[in-house]
């Protein structure tokens, strides 16, 4: 979590890119209704937001490796880097399993001293929306790490340093998650894939932004 000069300037080099995924998935949180997330995924960026172009958003930058999340009723863009990460337990051992074929995928599970963590259907298409998740999901590992560390001990647990820390991208390997739901209760269900032309204006930061450095 870092920023970085000309951050305002994202989406230079997109030119070559002719189309990109679109993969729309219905969330819900514990206790919450669900919401609608779209993923945008290009070669050198990958969006995320509620569907709205002209709302908030997450922007990943594949190159540089920074994320920027964009608040646009503040004007705040908040920039991520990667941070270093403690060494894992000597005992870290989660176990991946992928299981029996269905809906043209397979199911799996992400399991930790005998809790599973992740469960669901993934399927090797579109695999490089699954990298770039998972490369999201590592850059802001290390903030989630302080977040785990920062909570109260009752609202701890390893799951969390499984599926946010240190196996962010473990189940990803697999391929684009069809449905997925985490020992929280969270849970995702994907309803489509499509692929467009690429507006490159989608994968730039709105000009006027204030950038600041989030804590790793």
């Amino acid at each position: 979590m870092k920023a970085l000069f000309g951050i305002l300037a994202l989406g230079i080099g997109l030119a070559h890119a002719a189309d990109m995924t679109i993969l729309h998935y219905v969330d819900q949180d514990p206790g919450d209704p669900p919401y609608v997330t779209r993923i945008l995924v290009t070669p050198d960026f990958m969006r995320m937001d509620s569907g709205e172009d002209a709302g908030d958003f997450t922007l990943l930058d594949r190159q540089r490796r920074v994320v920027v999340n964009v608040m646009r009723d503040s004007k705040l863009a908040m920039v991520f880097a990667p941070g270093v990460l403690p060494p894992k337990p000597a005992d870290w051992a989660p176990r991946l399993e992928a299981g029996e074929a269905v809906r043209g995928g397979r199911r799996f599970t992400l399991t930790l001293k005998d809790v599973v963590c992740s469960e669901g259907i993934a399927v090797k298409h579109a695999m490089d929306a699954a990298r770039a998740m998972g490369e999201l999901k590592s850059i802001l590992a290390a903030t989630q790490y302080r977040v785990w560390k920062e909570s109260p001990p009752d609202m701890r647990h390893d799951c969390d340093l499984a599926n946010q820390v240190w196996n962010v991208d473990a189940t990803l390997t697999l391929g684009v998650p069809l449905e997925e739901r985490e020992f929280t209760g969270r849970s995702r269900k994907l309803e489509s894939e499509t692929r467009q032309p690429v507006d490159p204006a989608l994968f730039r930061v709105p000009e006027g932004m204030t950038e600041i450095n989030a804590p790793s």
